[in-house]
């Protein structure tokens, strides 16, 4: 019986192509977007995690001035703030238990130098430790010790893509000599490479050096950018936010949070915001989706109730060669789920292939989700059932005896 249905929906459906084919464009759209926003959200909410792993584990961070965050979570500075000073840091270290760990950092743009090549990079000045905290381990060379720091050496660290484009190669940029300012550096490391984080920093264009090295060598500054800590595994994130924050305020003499010259960021701050961002796009994706697919039903009620008075002597006839109306309103609901079904299959079908290009131009995680996928595509065939009960129903109710006398 089922095969009978199958051979008269395709019959039908090909004898009117056009029509059938604007009924399915709704659903299809409908489902296209809906599975498209789904896995982008989804591959990068993914991708927020794996940024967030990059930071460092249980990573805070305590920067000078208050930066903001745009749109995505990226950070934005206003200005210099030399009001953070070493002092700050140990302060933190010393009265805020849930600290395993810490270290001082400067942050800098400036350019570096190999003969003829100049490029801007961003510097960044911390303790020897400062690799262990934020989880950057080298690929090539060493980081610099607790020594090199005390002696305030000339060494650095060059980011993948600043070796890579200074000297074609990582393994060549190792024991060069490059230059910023004024100031020589050996390289004794280069990093793997690591894109971008969760503050929108490309990690690949970054310069490490000896806080020391920097602050009496490069720039003879006595403050810095801020601190990087690592807490203790299972501590309280948010008490442990607010202690640094009552630390902080009582080191720099603020009584009013509003006038805080300093701001208290972890990894999870900066993947809300972006999670925030993905829910308001998969909302919009959903709206979006809802409004094809109510035209899309829209669109399969209007060919089915039209298919209904184009076969009024086809239903006539097999009513008076005995078939029943549950007959009839299941071949109306059956090319009416098929109808949809394919729209909505296609749909998905062509959203998976989109994200797969997506994901593959952007870097983002191959994340697929096989069960939403069959659950939409199932879900448009009963959409397709929704939309054509009226007809089928109609059409159950032609009056056989009138409909064989007009013909």
């Amino acid at each position: 019986m089922i095969y009978n249905y199958l051979l008269i929906a395709l019959r039908s459906l090909a004898e009117h192509k056009i029509r059938s084919l604007l009924a399915m464009l709704g659903v299809f759209f409908g489902t296209f977007a809906i599975t498209g926003v789904v896995h982008v959200s989804s591959a990068l909410e993914k991708q927020a995690a794996i940024e967030a792993a990059k930071l460092g584990p249980n990573l805070m961070v305590i920067l000078a001035g208050q930066p903001t965050f745009r749109r995505g979570g990226t950070l934005r500075y206003g200005g210099v703030t030399t009001t953070f000073k070493l002092e700050d840091y140990e302060a933190v270290m010393k009265n805020n238990p849930y600290v395993k760990n810490g270290t001082p950092f400067v942050s800098n743009t400036d350019t570096v130098k190999y003969r003829q090549k100049n490029i801007t990079t961003q510097v960044i000045a911390g303790n020897a430790d400062y690799d262990v905290v934020r989880a950057t381990p080298v690929a090539i060379g060493k980081f610099f010790t607790k020594e090199e720091v005390t002696e305030r050496a000339k060494v650095c660290i060059l980011g993948f893509d600043i070796a890579q484009r200074l000297f074609s190669s990582q393994e060549l940029a190792m024991g060069k000599i490059v230059q910023i300012g004024l100031t020589n550096l050996r390289v004794i490391g280069v990093m793997p490479m690591r894109g971008r984080d969760l503050s929108g920093t490309n990690q690949d264009e970054q310069l490490f050096v000896p806080l020391t090295t920097y602050m009496r060598r490069m720039s003879n500054q006595d403050w810095v950018t801020g601190v990087c800590l690592t807490l203790f595994k299972n501590a309280p994130e948010e008490l442990a936010k607010q202690t640094c924050l009552q630390i902080m305020r009582r080191q720099h003499g603020v009584t009013d949070p509003k006038e805080d010259d300093f701001l208290v960021v972890t990894a999870k701050d900066v993947s809300k915001l972006q999670t925030q961002a993905l829910k308001l796009v998969w909302i919009l994706g959903v709206m979006s989706s809802s409004i094809s697919f109510t035209i899309g039903a829209m669109g399969i009620l209007s060919i089915m109730i039209l298919l209904v008075q184009t076969r009024k002597l086809e239903i006539g006839i097999r009513r008076a060669i005995g078939a029943r109306r549950s007959a009839i309103i299941l071949q109306f609901l059956f090319e009416a789920s098929l109808l949809s079904g394919i729209g909505g299959t296609l749909g998905a079908i062509c959203a998976v292939a989109t994200v797969t290009v997506v994901y593959y131009f952007h870097s983002l995680p191959f994340v697929y989700k096989p069960l939403f996928i069959l659950v939409t595509s199932f879900g448009s065939g009963i959409l397709g059932i929704l939309a054509g009960a009226y007809p089928a129903w109609k059409a159950s109710r032609v009056n056989v005896l009138q409909v064989l006398r007009n013909h």
